[in-house]
């Protein structure tokens, strides 16, 4: 599957249920660039980058398509793991990788080596998935991925290792594009840190844990260490 660019920020217009444009058409002295870590934030946090009602993308600095994977015609093969956890990859969908390494503190050993492997390599962290369909509130710190009654496992960043619960109706983003006129799915996949992560009870779902009392720096410096998105898989409905 080839996605242009129109696609690629319809995408993220639906993820951020905001309008995003390429850069090469932001007007003269506007302000409204969206970053790699404002994008980061608001999808886990709820963290608005501005007031501005839409964003202009730089493609080079935010996308990395030397990494992108089409996972829609993925045959069954050998099980694989990735932090010493099991791999369900996304089949059936599409990745768009985002710009992510040599970005973050103490190197890429968290994504691990690229190309195919089966195994897990030192340091690398597992891969989880989210859907980010807000319900008016801060987003998923307080929204997604409940197993039971509200809060059941605490106040945090809630995400799958399975991509079957990720794309569900209630946690995954849908939009039509004008591109083409078809309806897509859109989800996050991410690297969670695995000594930051809760398993609960309900093993699908892994909880980030925040307190209720942690300040904005402190929310975004756990955001931070602790889940990284690095594609957006998007799959034709």
């Amino acid at each position: 599957m080839y996605l242009d660019t129109i696609i690629k920020l319809e995408a993220l217009s639906s993820l951020l249920n905001e309008a995003v444009r390429p850069y090469d058409q932001k007007p003269y002295r506007t302000r409204a660039s969206l970053s790699l870590d404002d994008f980061h934030l608001q999808n886990l946090i709820g963290r608005r980058p501005s007031h501005k009602r839409e964003f202009y993308v730089n493609e080079e600095e935010f996308f990395d398509p030397k990494y992108d994977f089409d996972f829609t015609n993925l045959p069954d093969t050998a099980a694989c793991f990735r932090g010493d956890e099991y791999y369900k990859r996304p089949k059936g969908w599409y990745r768009i990788a985002l710009k992510v390494k040599g970005k973050y503190p103490n190197g890429d050993a968290w994504l691990g080596p690229r190309g195919w492997r089966s195994h897990s390599a030192p340091g690398e962290w597992p891969v989880s998935y989210h859907g980010t369909s807000l319900d008016g509130s801060r987003g998923i710190i307080r929204s997604h991925y409940k197993a039971g009654p509200r809060n059941k496992y605490g106040r945090g960043i809630y995400s799958t290792p399975d991509i079957q619960v990720a794309e569900r109706e209630e946690y995954a983003k849908t939009f039509r594009s004008d591109s083409t006129g078809k309806s897509y799915k859109v989800i996050l996949q991410n690297r969670i840190n695995p000594s930051e992560r809760v398993v609960c009870q309900q093993a699908d779902y892994w909880l980030v844990p925040v307190d209720e009392s942690a300040s904005e720096e402190q929310e975004r410096l756990i955001v931070v260490r602790s889940i990284r998105p690095y594609g957006i898989l998007i799959k034709e409905t």
